[in-house]
């Protein structure tokens, strides 16, 4: 008997639903800061401060939410959630005050660990059967588009309303659209939520042969070194390449950015139907670095900056982010397979968005007081120890299977 696959539609809905998550709970955020600053009385700073610390709780509660899934079933949460989300988003409209727009934003970081990637992935995983890993790759096609849409959606809207009224529209988009499918996707989902499969979700037969806690490890270590290091790149891209002399051109190169990310996807999709994905994880960890590395090249020539060189950069930036993106789902799903996955999913996010959190501060003092080319050399070096981290997953794995199979 075949394994069930996951419809086309639930894919498409779940991928829309992704858009819609991620572009109110996350994307809008940065175009609304300087209204909320003013409204609320702090700098924005401030506002920027108090995301922060919102991710980095919303990040500690990551675990719950994948616990819940595999319990309840990712349908289910992914309801609650959208629920949630509304409701959160409503808070944050309507309460007076900076610490309690504050406390909102905590709020509204650890509802989304209920409705964004990880939950998606898991319902993916327990609908999906042998197709999990390549649905994986489509929803993170689809909801590549999330910021292309909604930074100019924000902007239209915040160009007529205040940055209250765009979050109730917000959470208007959550209630009507997002609820509803994830509502039908609970019949998909809720028949595999008991974890007694016997094979893996990707289609490979268990063999009752665990990766281990070392393999678990480095597999947390290589998603949180990676994540700090593209959290730290992504917030100080365009500020680091007009100090590294580019100028205005650092604004084009850094819209090069999005469309890479998506690129990655697709040429994944195309090509990368039979690599493991721990070596997808090592390029994807690689592309960072490497992208660094061309930029320091490129921009500190006797001749001036090389604009093609910064060029090559941003792509590999965006190749590198969208590839992220991906692994993060399916590489969990190789190593360990889908009994459990919601859980080892809250801790791969838990290890990425705690260490995406503190990225921004970080590499703003090392800015301050080490300067540009210092600070990018280290956090090229950053990306390189995760390059290693999840390079070391296959020999330590096939270390602890090779006694077993002799």
């Amino acid at each position: 008997m075949s394994e069930p696959s996951m419809p086309v539609a639930a894919v498409l809905g779940l991928g829309t639903t992704q858009i819609i998550g991620y572009g109110t709970l996350y994307y809008a955020f940065s175009i609304l800061v300087p209204d909320i600053a003013r409204d609320i009385g702090r700098s924005e700073s401030w506002v920027f401060g108090a995301f922060s610390v919102a991710l980095l709780i919303g990040g500690l509660a990551a675990p719950v939410a994948g616990r819940l899934a595999d319990r309840h079933g990712a349908g289910r949460v992914l309801s609650v959630g959208s629920l949630a989300a509304a409701l959160s988003l409503v808070l944050a409209a309507v309460v007076p005050g900076a610490f309690a727009f504050a406390a909102a934003l905590v709020t509204i970081e650890v509802v989304s660990t209920t409705v964004l990637y990880a939950t998606a992935f898991t319902a993916i995983v327990q609908a999906g059967g042998a197709t999990a890993r390549r649905s994986i790759t489509h929803l993170t096609l689809i909801a590549g588009f999330a910021s292309s849409l909604f930074w100019p959606l924000t902007a239209w809207l915040h160009g007529f309303l205040g940055w209250r009224e765009v979050y109730l529209v917000f959470a208007l988009l959550n209630l009507v659209i997002c609820l509803p499918i994830h509502l039908a996707l609970m019949k998909l989902t809720r028949r595999v939520a008991q974890p007694e499969a016997k094979t893996h979700a990707g289609g490979v037969a268990e063999t009752g042969l665990s990766p281990g806690p070392l393999v678990f490890t480095l597999m947390l270590a290589g998603f949180a070194i990676e994540g700090y290091a593209l959290s730290a790149m992504l917030v100080h891209m365009v500020p680091l390449t007009q100090a590294l002399g580019l100028g205005g051109a650092g604004l084009v190169i850094a819209a090069l950015f999005g469309p890479a990310q998506v690129a990655s996807r697709l040429i994944n999709l195309v090509f990368g139907r039979d690599l493991r994905q721990v070596w997808l994880a090592v390029i994807a960890a690689a592309l960072m670095p490497i992208g660094i590395a061309v930029l320091l090249a490129a921009t500190g020539a006797p001749s001036g900056p090389w604009l093609p060189g910064a060029v090559l950069f941003a792509i590999c930036m965006g190749l590198g982010s969208g590839l992220t993106s991906i692994v993060g789902g399916t590489l969990p799903l190789e190593l360990f397979g889908a009994k459990g996955y919601g859980r080892l999913m809250g801790w791969s996010t838990a290890a990425k968005q705690v260490a995406a959190a503190l990225a921004p501060l970080g590499m703003s003092l090392s800015l301050e007081r080490l300067g540009t080319t210092p600070s990018l050399v280290i956090i090229a070096a950053t990306g390189l120890v995760g390059t290693l981290a999840f390079a070391a997953i296959p020999l330590v794995a096939e270390r602890r299977v090779a006694p077993v199979a002799g």
